[in-house]
């Protein structure tokens, strides 16, 4: 039987007037963040990081609140052209991963849907994200790590570390919320001061963040080209 080729659908009128060219929207958006945002605010290393960061959050008063390690872009690139896998505490921050941007086909890993995790949860008395952190450990030496959504993935990354377990290259920390994000990316922010461990890293202060902010902030350091 001969196969039935695909109905093509009708474009429906145009009744709206927007700009509908792919690459257009593109170079236009970056060349509106750039007219409209304080760079100077951000390491000059790190401006195309917050470039994409404001681009994944719509915000272009975002530079107000960002906190860039000077070595974030070095250690962070340096990482990910090694091989180095990028640990996501969120399917979300993983899926908005580009993976034609990685530098060695790098592996993206979220553990969250791991069948240990509830029974970890259940037994620290803590979320299954932060659970989820605890499997890293095999991987979290010299790795890239993504927190967009949890701020008790982030806490439990700090105390992981704290306790003499593995360090990553660097680390994006942008959850997001209204309980605990705001003071877990200060304890990010503060923790070469308050512990002397030196881990380069990037955020952004208070309720801000999300899946999309990290995972573009990835994208940014895994590829110079814009």
């Amino acid at each position: 039987m001969t196969p039935t080729a695909p109905t093509v659908p009708a474009a429906p009128p145009r009744r709206y007037d927007y700009v509908a060219d792919g690459p257009a929207i593109y170079v236009d958006s970056f060349a509106t963040i750039r007219r409209e945002s304080d760079l100077a605010r951000v390491p000059v290393e790190a401006e195309k990081v917050a470039v994409r960061m404001i681009h994944g959050s719509g915000q272009t008063d975002l530079v107000e609140d960002l906190v860039v390690h000077p070595d974030l872009v070095r250690a962070a690139r340096g990482a990910l052209a090694a091989g180095a896998p990028i640990l996501c505490d969120a399917r979300m921050v993983a899926m908005g991963i580009t993976a034609g941007r990685l530098p060695a086909d790098n592996p993206v890993h979220c553990f969250l849907t791991d069948e240990r995790v509830p029974a970890l949860a259940k037994a620290w008395s803590t979320t299954r994200t932060a659970a989820a952190v605890s499997l890293w450990e095999p991987l979290l030496e010299g790795a890239v790590v993504a927190i967009g959504n949890a701020p008790t993935a982030l806490f439990h990354l700090l105390e992981t570390i704290l306790d003499g377990g593995p360090r990553p290259a660097a680390i994006v920390g942008c959850p997001v919320g209204f309980i605990g994000a705001a003071e877990s990316k200060d304890a990010l922010a503060s923790f070469a001061n308050d512990h002397g461990i030196d881990i380069p890293f990037v955020t952004v202060r208070g309720r801000r963040g999300g899946s999309a902010m990290a995972s573009s902030a990835i994208n940014a350091l895994a590829q110079e080209e814009e």
